[in-house]
């Protein structure tokens, strides 16, 4: 073969075809109202811009420790017990290129050929292929909109086997903005130990949480389960810095060591001037964040009063993130083909639920603005009511 066997089995994603075609489309002129945007549609702060900047103009553009430098580990150190209530030392950190780069280092660090990884289903559409890189295999454990797409204890002991290494778990999740509350947690906590399996615990989203709920880390609850997590996080979503790709994980401190020798030979430290930028981020003024979340709760609470008026349609209140998982099985059409005939008919970019794992839904970002919101719903209104 040309291709190594962990690569050859890897798609293009069907979310990057959509708003590559969305995006065509509004270079030719054409009015298109984009739902697909996995990122907040706010500015980087000013404060965290200027922290760059400075960085530059001080000459900040050389090598770091590969791990991170040790200013921002010690910063996530104290995040973590201030916001979470989980005791890491700065040497059990590994600042990477995003959080998407922390989550393959743990794969890559902790899964073997043939050991199986178990995913909540619908699940983010990375989660797999980086198993499947990793030369494990995905086992998926499916959730139903009753149950705000949690999994359940008892669904979840029915998937595990001698060969579960780790399962990953997402809250809030992308893509169905559903949360895991305490008590859920705990059940899942307790599982792992009993079966001794490690949990992947992606919390990227853990800053845009509604309804006066609140975020709760499983590597909180306890002196075993916090042996068997590695927590994941980063800026991206909290601080609106996608490109500036700045993540980290955090965890047992061999694994972390493990993790740090890795990426140490695949890409060395991430940008200098990233890290200058994250490190203000999460030390200074915090009032962006809330600023931006009440933004999302009001245009979630428009969109889901919107889509539930439809006709054929119909979404689960998220949460937490910034999606709306919306179910289209009434439509009699799949996920890929409703998100194209959208794209199509009623220039609305939206993202097929396939590559989550959900044929029958379809998943809108409310990272955009109202007036855009408004359009695009006014447009959905329509398509739905010609093609019910």
């Amino acid at each position: 073969m040309r291709l190594a066997k962990r690569v050859s089995g890897i798609d293009e994603s069907v979310t990057l075809e959509i708003t590559s075609r969305a995006k065509k489309m509004a270079k030719e002129g054409i009015d298109v109202v984009s739902f697909a945007a996995g990122e907040p549609d706010f500015d980087t702060p000013k404060h965290i811009k200027d922290a760059a900047i400075r960085a530059i103009n001080e000459g900040f553009t050389k090598y770091t420790p590969s791990s991170g430098m040790p200013e921002l580990r010690e910063a996530i150190s104290k995040k973590f017990k201030v916001d979470n209530g989980i005791d890491y030392a700065a040497s059990q950190i590994v600042v990477s290129n995003g959080a998407k780069h922390s989550l393959n280092n743990v794969f890559q660090a902790l899964c073997d050929t043939g050991d199986e990884v178990l995913i909540p289903a619908p699940y983010w559409l990375s989660y797999p292929a980086m198993v499947r890189m990793a030369e494990a295999t995905p086992v998926f454990v499916e959730t139903k909109a009753s149950n705000s797409f949690k999994v359940t204890p008892k669904d979840l002991e029915a998937k595990i086997t001698k060969k579960t290494k780790c399962m990953v778990l997402n809250s809030p999740s992308n893509p169905t903005g559903g949360i895991y509350e305490l008590e859920d947690l705990k059940g899942i906590a307790a599982l792992a130990v009993k079966h001794d399996f490690f949990i992947v615990s992606d919390e990227i989203y853990e800053k845009l949480i509604y309804d006066g709920k609140k975020h709760y880390s499983i590597a909180s609850l306890g002196k075993d389960i916090y042996e068997r997590t590695i927590t994941v996080n980063g800026v991206s979503k909290s601080y609106s810095m996608t490109g500036w790709r700045i993540g980290y994980a955090a965890g047992p401190a061999d694994i972390m060591k493990a993790i740090g020798n890795l990426q140490s030979h695949a890409t060395s430290n991430p940008s200098s001037i990233s890290q200058k930028a994250a490190l203000v981020g999460l030390s200074q003024d915090q009032s962006f964040v809330e600023d931006m979340r009440k933004e999302y709760e009001k245009r979630r609470d428009y969109m889901v009063n919107r889509v539930n008026a439809m006709k054929n349609i119909s979404c689960f209140k998220p949460a937490g993130a910034f999606y709306l998982f919306c179910d289209i099985s009434k439509t009699g059409k799949d996920s890929i083909e409703t998100a194209n005939r959208l794209l199509d008919e009623a220039k609305v970019a939206v993202i097929p639920g396939e590559p989550f794992g959900a044929v029958d839904w379809i998943r809108l970002s409310f990272a955009t603005d109202m007036k855009t919101i408004e359009k695009g719903m006014d447009r959905m209104e329509e398509y739905f009511r010609k093609h019910g």
